[in-house]
């Protein structure tokens, strides 16, 4: 068992420290796998699904051959989405707590470009960042990566399937030739052997399945025939099983805004996810999401990676994925921390050669169950349990969370209980309260102070 526990490897015991303070002790199976061979300063290439712990693995990594006294870049981690990018920002300064002084700097895209060379021009030790903004900084001469000791690709075969090759050949060109590369996904298409060839040297390959147990999650198949009974049968099953929070995975960004749509003119709280939409309307759907107070999520794999929910009680697919392992990452993320999920797939007899390939997969046969019955849709729609509030100031204007806290507490007439998630970005911030107070909770913000002046508030309803 000492084996799996953080203090058992060359971390430093302040790093050690911060983890035990984090409730981290044991390492979960990637990080168990892949940390010494990380700490030992080898190439890694390491295949995991979302929630296994990952981040925490290679984000070890690169603070432990950080020297923080150099105030100069010397890791770099490359991301598909800026969702996912601001994730892993997120999950290295909490790790690097224990480090005194140490910048982590987002560089993405789909934000202006002015702040990010203002703090370009201050320096950093660490850049977090999708390779297209990457790419663009390192042409204009803004960003030095010449003293680089590590490299991170995470979620590589994203970055792969949305075109980013071209921008990752520029940025590999650019690195220093003896640096650290470690490189994540969770799944692993023939397309990427290329690019680990041309980057790793003698990698040690470490793979590790689901952290999830398969009879956490039950599965079930529906045979349908064209879009029209997709559609139906989405709703039946919205309608049959009241989630609190579903995804719902289409295969293109047409189908995703095109199912929302009409799922949200029936009734249902729901809104899309794609690479269509602008920065601000992606963050703001996050959010409602993620603090529950939009129940239904229709999205696209690339736009759904980075997407932090703590519990999902329900994943459909709207169509198979076109592959077997991105099928597994899909409904991976329900039935998660010994909870109870469901995952729903439809499938038509034009996908037979997907349902042979996933049954050969899974190691089982698909057999198609019937749809609930039509008198299904005769239920009330389950209606979102919160609503969000957006606050026109965030982290420039120095508004914490607990400001937000205090500020709707102060009136006797809400509770700590029903206040959800809270949320600060650059300048805004997000908080959701329960659908009953959501009108007192707006006034109270509203006519009351945060840092000792008056922000705009406003419901939203996207």
């Amino acid at each position: 068992m000492s084996a799996t526990l953080f203090s058992s490897t060359k971390l430093s015991s302040a790093l050690v420290k911060n983890l035990s303070t984090l409730g981290y002790q044991e390492m979960t199976p990637i990080q168990a796998e892949s940390l010494p061979a990380i700490l030992d300063g080898n190439d890694v290439i390491a295949q995991g699904k979302t929630g296994s712990g990952k981040t925490a693995a290679f984000g070890l990594g690169l603070l432990h051959n950080l020297n923080v006294k150099r105030f100069r870049v010397q890791a770099l981690v490359l991301c598909p989405t800026r969702e996912l990018a601001d994730q892993v920002a997120k999950e290295i300064r909490k790790l690097a707590r224990a480090i005194h002084n140490i910048k982590v700097l987002t560089l993405c895209g789909g934000t202006p470009l002015g702040p990010q060379i203002g703090s370009l021009e201050h320096g950093a030790h660490i850049i977090v960042g999708t390779p297209g903004r990457i790419e663009d900084h390192l042409n204009r001469g803004r960003l030095n990566i010449e003293e680089l000791n590590t490299l991170v690709l995470d979620e590589a075969d994203r970055m792969l399937e949305m075109g980013f090759e071209s921008a990752l050949e520029l940025i590999f060109s650019l690195c220093p030739k003896q640096r650290q590369n470690l490189l994540f996904s969770a799944t692993f298409p023939p397309q990427i052997k290329p690019l680990t060839e041309h980057l790793m040297k003698s990698p040690v390959m470490v793979k590790v399945e689901s952290t999830h147990e398969p009879e956490t999650i039950s599965q079930h198949f529906y045979q349908v025939e064209d879009n029209d009974q997709r559609s139906d049968a989405v709703q039946r099953l919205l309608m049959a099983h009241q989630p609190e929070s579903a995804v719902i995975f289409c295969n293109t960004k047409i189908e995703t805004q095109a199912l929302a749509d009409k799922l949200k003119s029936q009734g249902f709280s729901c809104l899309a996810l794609h690479g269509d939409l602008e920065q601000r309307d992606r963050d703001q759907t996050l959010v409602c999401f993620t603090n529950k107070s939009i129940n239904v999520l229709v999205a696209t794999d690339v736009a759904a990676r980075g997407l932090d929910v703590d519990s999902l009680d329900m994943v459909v697919n709207y169509h198979l994925a076109h592959d077997p392992e991105i099928h597994v990452h899909r409904i991976g993320r329900t039935g998660r921390a010994g909870s109870n999920g469901m995952a729903c797939s439809l499938i038509s007899n034009k996908e037979a050669h997907k349902v042979i390939k996933l049954e050969q997969y899974l190691g089982q046969d698909i057999v198609a169950e019937d749809l609930p019955s039509i008198e299904v849709l005769h239920n009330e729609i389950k209606k979102a349990a919160m609503v969000t509030l957006q606050i026109d100031g965030g982290k420039k204007q120095k508004v914490r969370p607990g400001d937000i806290l205090g500020g709707l507490t102060s009136n006797k007439a809400i509770s700590g209980n029903q206040i959800g998630k809270i949320q600060i970005f650059d300048i805004r911030a997000y908080v959701a309260v329960d659908q009953s107070i959501a009108n007192i909770a707006e006034q109270t913000i509203a006519n009351g102070k945060l840092k000792g002046r008056n922000f705009r508030v406003r419901k939203l309803v996207l």
